[in-house]
């Protein structure tokens, strides 16, 4: 486990991002988040209120990776907020083209800022609610990174590398784990470390990444899976 200073570190590390100097183009928020013929916002990743449906109670989301598949299994009751946010995020796309951009080996690797500056921005002041700790801060448990305040948690999750259950005092819930591909994030590339700044990802986006980081992995795509049919019930003799 890592010392109460990198704990310290992670909960810091969001409030690093300095403010963006330009705000999301309100016509394109426009253009896109429009009410529709019901009055209901379309969803769109520049309209952070438009993303807001309520999460299965057991739901799988697979990230395809430059490294290969991982698949993470979510579940509601663990931290509501946070898994209602992560599905969300996943089925607008949000995470799509997104760099591994924090990794510290046996610790844990970090993601969840856009590809897209506008989208970065939009999402800035999106916080949900903290939930209550539940589970424990395991080997490839799923958590939304937040800082050291309350109601902090945004778009940013990690997965850890190793059993850090010091996070848990310290209100890191976790939402879900890996069922699937956790030696494909064990391979996740370490070498850039905690060198990609935050506040350049923010404001930059994947241009940043390209330019500085070329060897960084990413997440291509990532999708909730089709829920597995219930079994046949057997017959009976």
């Amino acid at each position: 486990m890592k010392s109460l200073f990198t704990c310290i570190a992670l909960c810091s590390a969001l409030l690093a991002q300095t403010p963006a100097s330009k705000s999301a183009d309100s016509k394109s928020a426009t253009s896109k988040g429009t009410a529709s013929k019901t009055g209901a916002a379309r969803p769109s990743l520049l309209n952070p209120a438009s993303l807001h449906a309520r999460a299965p109670e057991v739901f799988k989301a697979q990230f395809m990776t430059t490294k290969g598949d991982v698949v993470l299994e979510v579940h509601r009751d663990w931290a509501p907020l946070g898994a209602d946010r992560f599905y969300n995020l996943v089925k607008g796309g949000f995470f799509n083209n997104t760099a591994f951009f924090r990794v510290v080996p046996g610790f844990m690797v970090q993601f969840g800022l856009a590809a897209n500056p506008a989208v970065n921005q939009a999402w800035q002041s999106a916080n949900i609610k903290d939930d209550p700790v539940k589970q424990s801060n395991k080997r490839g448990m799923l958590t939304f990174a937040k800082t050291s305040l309350p109601n902090s948690r945004s778009t940013q999750l990690y997965i850890n590398f190793g059993d850090n259950a010091g996070l848990d005092s310290q209100g890191f819930a976790p939402i879900g784990s890996v069922v699937e591909g956790m030696d494909v994030v064990d391979k996740i590339y370490a070498g850039y470390g905690e060198r990609p700044e935050q506040d350049k990802i923010t404001n930059e986006g994947d241009a940043y990444i390209m330019k500085n980081f070329p060897m960084i992995d990413k997440i291509k795509i990532a999708k909730i899976l089709p829920a597995e049919p219930a079994a046949a019930p057997a017959d009976k003799k």
